[in-house]
């Protein structure tokens, strides 16, 4: 098995935690974006497995929660070459432990994604702990952004903060060993960074707020439909030549489906107060479901020969695993540390 090293194209590096189905809030804001990006970059994606124990999990599912979501994204285009799981790879450990010397208290305690994902712990239980290891989870991801020469992180706008941190670490490692090492990644924004949940407009779609706030990719088709009728549109007080959220959230959706020859007309109706919430809603679900339908046959196909598909993310793994071998040896070498002779 090979991974594309054609020096003409740029290097994307995306990853995901292994939490939670694959709805269309995580597919249109992140993977329907990879799937495009490899066709013009050289791309490599990780399940984060090492990022979802920041937060409490269950020992006994990771495993299967990891294969899961690898066998998700496979379903809807994303090449087994181009897929690996991050704890096969132990080097971003070794390298997050280094820019944890090169990084600063101050600037990782600024991270606001460690407040929120707190709060949310104590939310949901007032004696849990909150690990260290969601504290400087950030260096980690730059870690696995940096090992590979990323030139560019397709990222939603949350995730900002961390990349300039990534950026800042590339910088003083740079400075401190007095030579332009890292290459200094940017964001590839997607279309859509955000898909709302259609049951609540005011809040994003996500597995966590339960069924009614999200829709599996791969539901069955009547499913789609129902929980597409059942959206909240207005709230009825959008003053005239302003879209609400809810119907901007299904506008959103179907643009990202494909379209629709009355895509244009729907917006135009919206605006002007005339716009028949029954339309829009029946044709954003035959879009879904027409998008989806290959979806589940190939997640069939993988689910009906699992080994071989987990057998082709271990050896690409193995093989992505290489570059990131020689760049934590190079960094060895240029900070001052041990080398294990090969």
């Amino acid at each position: 098995m090979s991974i594309s090293t054609d020096s003409k194209r740029k290097q994307v590096l995306s990853g995901m935690q292994p939490t939670g189905n694959l709805h269309l809030g995580r597919y249109f804001g992140a993977i329907q974006n990879w799937v495009n990006l490899q066709e013009s970059y050289d791309c490599i994606y990780s399940i984060v497995d090492y990022h979802a124990m920041t937060m409490p999990f269950d020992p006994r599912r990771l495993r299967e929660q990891v294969w899961e979501l690898v066998f998700d994204i496979m379903a809807v285009g994303v090449k087994p070459e181009n897929i690996f799981i991050q704890s096969m790879i132990p080097e971003h450990t070794e390298l997050a432990w280094i820019f944890n010397c090169v990084s600063s208290y101050g600037e990782v305690s600024r991270m606001t994604q460690f407040k929120d994902k707190s709060q949310q712990i104590n939310d949901k239980d007032k004696d849990a702990f909150i690990s260290t290891g969601l504290f400087t989870y950030p260096v980690l991801q730059a870690a696995d952004i940096l090992i590979y020469r990323a030139d560019y992180v397709p990222v939603g706008k949350d995730q900002d903060q961390h990349l300039e941190l990534t950026r800042n670490i590339a910088n003083r490692f740079n400075q401190l060993v007095g030579k332009e090492y890292f290459v200094l990644p940017e964001t590839l924004y997607t279309d859509l960074p955000k898909v709302l949940s259609t049951a609540d407009p005011s809040k994003k779609m996500s597995a966590s707020l339960g069924p009614k706030h999200h829709i599996s990719v791969f539901s069955d088709a009547d499913v789609i439909r129902k929980q597409i009728k059942s959206a909240v549109t207005d709230s009825g007080d959008t003053p005239v030549g302003q879209i609400s959220p809810g119907v901007q959230n299904l506008l959103d959706m179907l643009k990202a489906s494909g379209g629709h020859p009355e895509m244009e007309s729907f917006r135009e109706h919206a605006i002007s107060g005339t716009l028949q919430y029954g339309r829009l809603k029946e044709s954003v679900a035959d879009v879904i479901i027409s998008m989806t339908e290959t979806f589940k046959q190939k997640r069939q196909e993988i689910a009906s020969d699992k080994v071989k598909y987990q057998e082709s993310v271990a050896a690409s793994s193995q093989v992505i695993r290489k570059r990131a071998q020689e760049t934590v040896r190079e960094v060895k070498d240029l900070i001052g540390l041990m080398n294990v002779p090969l």
